[in-house]
């Protein structure tokens, strides 16, 4: 048995051997296209069967990669953003000759993911295609709330409200226990609990007057957009509340039932005048017609 154990293991060895060497041989095939110095291995057709394939780096994100670990080795003091704006301010002064292997090899690597991307298309089902569909409409979305609440802060939209939980986490976060963030939370809730409800009333208390300050900051607020005509970032129940008509006073009720009252007897003093009058001709007729 154990000669046949160890020719076994020695097959299957050479095999992995031969898979190792043909992905390795095939790998080349794909990156041979590209100069080596300024774009990483490319990923085959073979490899996007799990999964959509991204999409390639433009000319400068390209250039960024190169020249990030030179910048970072020559200057390891400086932080990574000004690593950033050291190499951006480079790109901006390179001539069109120098930006163009990076040029170059961004269109290379889209015309390839142009092929990589019907493949893996055709390989979809029509369920497949509905939900890529649905978490495609989802992603914008939210990148759609996200631009819209960048939009309100830099509007300076006031803050919402806390609630009382949340007002007590912000006063013992730092000394809670636990190391981690999630840890602190959770010992901040079970404190949270144990407290009685006299020492939870301050809390609630602080939350309403919290909700007093947003309503006071948001009603200024609303009135500042109004004025400069950004009606579209005010919220619906604020706009509904400004068309329908102002609620009258108590005097002001009173006096338009008046006003109503004073209309109605004139009518009808109108009416009776008109009345009299005319009887008065019907019976200065009936006089006329026995003279005659």
């Amino acid at each position: 048995m154990a000669p046949f154990s160890l020719l076994t293991a020695s097959v299957s060895l050479l095999a992995k051997s031969f898979s190792v060497l043909s992905c390795t041989s095939t790998l080349a095939r794909c990156t041979s296209v590209l100069p080596t110095a300024y774009v990483s291995p490319v990923k085959c057709l073979t490899s996007q069967a799990s999964g959509p394939p991204k999409r390639p780096l433009n000319g400068y994100m390209r250039y960024v990669l190169q020249q990030q670990p030179i910048i970072t080795r020559q200057n390891p003091e400086i932080k990574s953003v000004d690593i950033i704006r050291k190499i951006a301010q480079q790109w901006r002064t390179m001539s069109p000759e120098e930006k163009q292997p990076f040029e170059e090899a961004s269109l290379r690597a889209r015309q390839q993911f142009k092929v990589e991307l019907q493949h893996y298309q055709a390989q979809l089902t029509p369920a497949q295609v509905q939900q890529q569909a649905l978490e495609k409409r989802q992603r914008m979305a939210k990148r759609k709330a996200i631009r819209k609440k960048r939009e309100l802060t830099n509007l300076g939209k006031p803050k919402r409200p806390r609630s009382p939980f949340n007002i007590f986490m912000s006063e013992h976060f730092e000394e809670a226990r636990g190391t981690t963030t999630q840890a602190k939370m959770k010992s901040l809730l079970e404190d949270w609990r144990n407290l009685f409800s006299h020492q939870k009333q301050v809390y609630t208390q602080l939350a309403e007057d919290d909700k007093i300050r947003y309503k006071n900051e948001m009603k200024s607020w609303e009135d500042h957009m109004v004025e400069i005509g950004r009606e579209d970032v005010i919220r619906e129940q604020t706009l509904s509340a400004k068309k329908k008509p102002a609620a009258q006073t108590p005097a002001a009720k009173r006096g338009t039932k008046k006003a109503k009252a004073k209309v109605k007897v004139a009518t009808t003093i109108g009416k009776s005048q008109m009345t009299r009058k005319t009887t008065k001709s019907s019976s200065a007729k009936t006089v006329r017609t026995t003279k005659t």
